[in-house]
């Protein structure tokens, strides 16, 4: 990791810089929300099959992961994939190029996306729900650190 500042290189000085960011992280920070209320749900829901009761209900658990998927979903797609095939084709004309966190970020919208799709079209609620959710936050995560630290691409900007 460097350790001075240095200017910008011109593909980062956009307005659709803070656009792509911010929204991004916005969406995703509901999905951590989601990761977080999932593990408590899977804790909780645990607990109740022994017959301990937990402060929390894992029915209100699974209704607050899904509702923040629900906001964070078109916020990283938006964010994620919409401002950022744009700011794609203004930088380097073209919306789409492959690049490890392009592709990262398409594997995590469709872990959200099948979360979204077994929840409301095929029902999936609880434990079920709570992995794939789960499992979406870790292909984020793996989307924001490992594509950085691992693998090289046009979002390698050191």
């Amino acid at each position: 990791m460097p350790k001075e500042a240095t200017p910008l290189v011109p593909a980062l000085q956009s307005y659709w810089l803070w656009l792509h960011v911010s929204v991004t992280l916005f969406g995703e920070a509901f999905f951590a929300i989601a990761f977080i209320t999932s593990i408590m749900y899977l804790v909780a829901d645990s607990k109740e099959k022994k017959g301990i009761k937990s402060g929390l209900s894992s029915e209100k658990l699974d209704s607050v992961s899904y509702r923040c998927i629900a906001v964070g979903f078109p916020l990283f797609t938006l964010g994620g994939l919409v401002f950022g095939m744009v700011w794609a084709y203004y930088a380097w004309g073209r919306f789409w190029s492959w690049d490890p966190k392009e592709t990262w970020s398409l594997i995590t919208w469709f872990f959200f996306a099948l979360y979204l799709h077994t929840r409301i079209v095929m029902g999936w609620k609880g434990r079920r729900s709570a992995i794939v959710a789960i499992i979406g936050f870790l292909a984020a995560l793996f989307t924001y650190f490992g594509v950085n630290y691992i693998l090289s691409g046009l979002h390698s900007y050191a």
